[in-house]
């Protein structure tokens, strides 16, 4: 068998529960379906009636045009019947519709019944054989929608062969399109055989069709059935009104327009929204009268989604939809949705939004410096122009200076920052000192803790009180409105912040005051840390610049310049010094303690000191680096003992760098050591920068290691630059980088000073912002002349004082300093008496003169001298005490050949300091004998 359609074939379907119930109710002449079957069977009979008054009237004549009806009907019964259109389109319409056409040809007498697609094959036949072929006959007109009515001669029937009396009519599906085509039909010999003399078979065909159009009812009734979902006449007329409840009580304007453009259906809320007359419907929209941003969508045939108009004082969000999109027909269904409200519940909810989005611009951006000026400044930046147009800060003075504000202080406050476009209004400048007057918003605010709104700064007299003059030209600028938002955190008041707002602005609302008091909040808290850094900044500076040297000492071996620069974060533990040391001579020291704050600044000043007191002992250098080595490692024990009593064990472990150096101006030379210091630089009187050679030893606090030294001979005019790592070391690049800028920073420095040197490096070497101090001096070298260097050999003979004494009156008349010449003749005769007594030979005797006149005795021993006070009766012990009261100064220092005994007198124009200041008589009964 020829299969014509593709489709696959659907499952059988089971006829519903309570068949036989609903066939009842579906045949009630009370309903629609029964109505329809009681007219099929009054069409029926009538067609009965006619075909036998058509026998008796015509006979043979009409028994052609009856077996033309009775073609026709029997197409058409077929046609209608139920389930003949689903088969049509079924998988294989040839099993389902041939039992049924053979059952149907049998049922109306006629000698075929073909069902046919619309090509006009044949799906059913009387004889299998010729299903699948091209039907016989015109069936065009059928196709559109015509029923064709013809003699023609086709295949054979079971009556036998000839001309058949046949008729085509179409199959229509539920929507009314031809889906197929039935045939039917009658030889016209078997016509005239059957009607003359069997007129029951007419009888008999009507009975046949009074059941197809029985059960054409039942399948039409069924369909109905299932399109309207089982609902009854009365289900769907109380789904009408309810459906009529809905569509006029929704709050959105629902209209239907047609495609001409008139309006079929307005709601009520349609009819409120737009303002439509009782005659509206029927009308053409734009004959409404309504405004035009309304009437274009309306009107327009495209597509219109969540379009807002604004009609009258309203707000309507318009959509439009085709009510057909899949058909020809036109028309459009229009909604109509009034936004007013939202769109102010919109607007509040943009600004809360805005509001939150400032307050998270505020977290970023304010304290990103522990600077109290710069975060009012950022303070005043984020809330202008955002939140007002003018924004001030005004802070308490003590805040500023990282002190703790006093209730005496409160009424001067400083201008610390300034926001906004408007900065040309008058206003207090930045830095200038403010006192305000108890009436001022400014005032009142800080004193009472709570925000002041002035909504009319025309009406405000305390502000305007204040000062009249700039008052009287702000408000002529357009300042109309202030807000004064206290600033305090953690209990202590820090100032205010003043937001105006100009004319051209909204005035303040209820919600901006409680959106200023967390701004403000937020704001006091960042500038409370930096104000409690200022000031912990403030002690730590304050600490270690108290401990770093505050002026030059006097001394004739160099000419020093120094810089110190505390880091942004806090002072660390840099430290440098210029120890002037016996016989001219001058220590220079500089180190690092590992660390910052506090801690590292007092440690720093505890090895100072150990630095003082080891210069002191005039130990060499490395003996000084060795004592400082041990006294870390102390400290660093006892800084252990106490994390791991507290228990903070491992936390904090005190290091340090230092680098000493002695320079001796009369031999030029320099002696140096560093314990894991940065290597001096060299800068030669030619302007040649070199490194002199220093070997790197540890750093201070691992114990066990010796210091090397280098001692190197330096001409004079030299500059030895001594640094800490903070001012080659950053975090953007390593030491090398650093030590090739300072380099290139001292390259020509041969004739400058070491001033100029200073400023030329940290010009150079500055860094933007320090995480590191930087410690810097410069020093350079000065030599002895040798006009003022008088020294020679004394043999170890007592006898020979009283030349060495000549000796010196006579450099001392060369030099000019008769006056000091008993002195010095006592000094030196007294020491020179202590080294033949009690030292070893050889002695030395040398004199130098600078800014003071210094005597010194070296011998061979290594014991030392000391002052004692001599009893009455005692015969010696009064040497050293006379050396002590005619010398500014005395001591001892040790060789590796032995010691040397050294006497400083200050030089006057008169008589020497220890001269004028001692009296004879007690000096007298003190002398005795030189002895020690």
């Amino acid at each position: 068998m020829e299969v014509f359609s593709g489709r696959p074939r659907g499952p059988e379907r089971q006829p519903p529960i309570g068949h036989s119930r609903h066939r009842a109710s579906l045949l009630d002449p009370r309903t629609t379906a029964g109505q329809v079957f009681l007219l099929q069977v009054a069409i029926v009979v009538l067609l009965v009636v006619a075909a036998v008054a058509a026998v008796v009237l015509q006979a043979a004549h009409g028994a052609l045009e009856l077996g033309r009806r009775e073609s026709v009907v029997a197409a058409q019964a077929f046609a209608s019947a139920p389930g003949t259109a689903e088969a049509m389109r079924s998988h294989d319409p040839t099993a389902v519709l041939q039992p049924q056409a053979e059952e149907a040809r049998k049922r109306a007498g006629v000698d075929f019944v073909v069902a046919l697609n619309t090509q006009g094959i044949r799906y059913t036949y009387p004889y299998p054989g010729e299903i699948g072929k091209k039907f016989v006959g015109n069936f065009a007109p059928a196709l559109k929608g015509q029923t064709v009515v013809e003699q023609a001669g086709g295949p054979p029937l079971p009556t036998g062969k000839g001309t058949a009396v046949q008729a085509v009519v179409p199959v229509n599906d539920a929507h009314g399109k031809v889906v197929g085509l039935v045939s039917a039909g009658i030889t016209v010999k078997n016509v005239s055989a059957q009607w003359m003399p069997e007129l029951p078979i007419i009888l008999g065909s009507g009975a046949a069709a009074l059941a197809l159009a029985t059960a054409g009812t039942i399948g039409v009734a069924r369909r109905l059935r299932r399109q309207t979902h089982g609902l009854g006449p009365t289900e769907l007329a109380q789904q009408y009104e309810h459906h009529d409840a809905v569509l006029h009580a929704v709050r959105e304007g629902v209209l239907i327009t047609d495609d001409d453009g008139r309006l079929l259906l307005a709601n009520d809320e349609a009819r409120r929204l737009l303002g439509l007359s009782a005659d509206a419907l029927g009308r053409p929209v734009r004959e409404l009268g309504l405004p035009e941003q309304i009437t274009g969508p309306l009107s327009s045939p495209g597509v219109v989604t969540d379009e807002v108009h604004l009609v009258g004082d309203r707000l309507l969000a318009v959509n439009k939809r085709p009510t057909y999109p899949q058909a020809d027909r036109g028309g459009s269904v229009v909604t109509l949705r009034d936004t007013t409200e939202l769109e102010a519940v919109s607007g509040r909810a943009e600004v809360a939004r805005e509001r939150l989005k400032l307050l998270y611009e505020a977290g970023v951006g304010i304290g990103t410096t522990l600077d109290v000026g710069r975060t009012a400044q950022e303070l005043a930046d984020v809330a202008a122009p955002q939140f007002a147009d003018l924004v001030t800060v005004d802070l308490l003075d003590a805040v500023l200076r990282g002190w703790e504000p006093t209730a005496e202080g409160w009424r001067h406050l400083r201008r610390a920052a300034i926001g906004g476009e408007q900065r040309m209004i008058p206003v207090y400048p930045v830095g200038q000192l403010i006192t305000f007057s108890q009436r001022t918003p400014h005032m009142r605010t800080l004193q009472e803790r709570r925000v002041m709104l002035e909504e009319d700064l025309r009406q405000a007299q305390g502000w305007r009180e204040q000062d009249p003059e700039r008052a009287r030209r702000a408000l002529e600028y357009g300042l109309r409105a202030l807000m004064t938002v206290p600033l305090w955190a953690r209990n202590v008041p820090l100032g205010v912040a003043n937001f105006y707002r100009t004319a051209d602005s909204p005035a303040f609302e209820p919600e901006d005051l409680s959106f200023a008091e967390e701004l403000a909040a937020r704001a006091a808290l960042a500038i409370d840390n930096a104000r409690r850094f200022t000031r912990e900044h403030a002690m730590a500076v304050t600490l270690q610049r108290s401990l770093l040297p505050r002026a030059q000492p006097e001394q004739d071996a160099l000419e020093v310049a120094w810089r110190y620069l505390p880091a942004e974060a806090g002072v660390g533990g840099d430290w440098f010094d210029v120890i002037p040391l016996p016989g001219a001579r001058v220590a220079l020291v500089m180190g690092d303690v590992v660390g910052h704050g506090l801690h590292a600044a007092a440690t720093m000043g505890r090895l100072r000191t150990a630095v003082h007191n080891f210069s002191t002992l005039d130990l060499p250098v490395d003996e000084v680096l060795g004592n400082l080595d041990d006294l870390v490692a102390r400290m660093d024990n006892e800084k252990s003992a106490d994390d791991v009593a507290e228990g903070r064990e491992g936390e904090g472990v005190t290091g340090a760098t230092c680098l000493y150096a002695v320079y001796d101006p009369v031999a030029g030379v320099c002696t140096m050591a560093r314990a894991g210091h940065p290597e001096p630089v060299l800068v030669r009187p030619d302007g040649t920068v070199t490194c002199p050679g220093v070997p790197a030893s540890t750093p201070l606090g691992l114990g066990g290691y010796p210091f090397e030294i280098a001692e190197f001979s330096l001409p004079e005019g030299s500059q030895l630059v001594l640094y800490t790592d903070g001012l080659v070391e950053d975090r953007n690049h390593d030491i090398d980088v650093g030590m090739e800028k300072l380099r290139r920073a001292l390259d020509g420095s041969g004739r400058r000073t070491p001033e100029e040197t200073c400023q030329a490096v940290i010009d150079v070497l500055k860094p933007e912002h320090s995480s590191d101090d930087i410690a810097l001096l410069v020093a350079r070298t000065r030599l002895f002349p040798p006009s003022r260097v008088a020294e020679w050999d004394v043999p170890s003979d007592a006898a020979v004082v009283p030349s060495v004494r000549a000796r010196c009156r006579e450099t001392m008349r060369e030099w000019g300093l008769e006056e000091t010449g008993y002195a010095t003749e006592l000094i030196l005769s007294e020491l020179v008496t202590n080294a033949i007594r009690y030292g070893l030979p050889p002695v030395r005797v040398r004199l130098l003169y600078g800014r003071c006149l210094i005597c010194e005795v070296a011998d061979g021993s290594g014991t030392s001298p000391r002052l004692r006070r001599a009893a009455t009766l005692d015969e010696g012990g009064r040497g050293l005490f006379l050396v002590a009261q005619f010398a500014q100064r005395w001591g001892t220092r040790y060789t590796t050949r032995g010691k040397v005994i050294w006497a400083e007198q200050v030089l006057h124009d008169g008589p020497s300091a220890a001269m004028s200041q001692t009296p004879v008589d007690f000096l007298l009964d003190q002398f005795d004998d030189l002895d020690v």
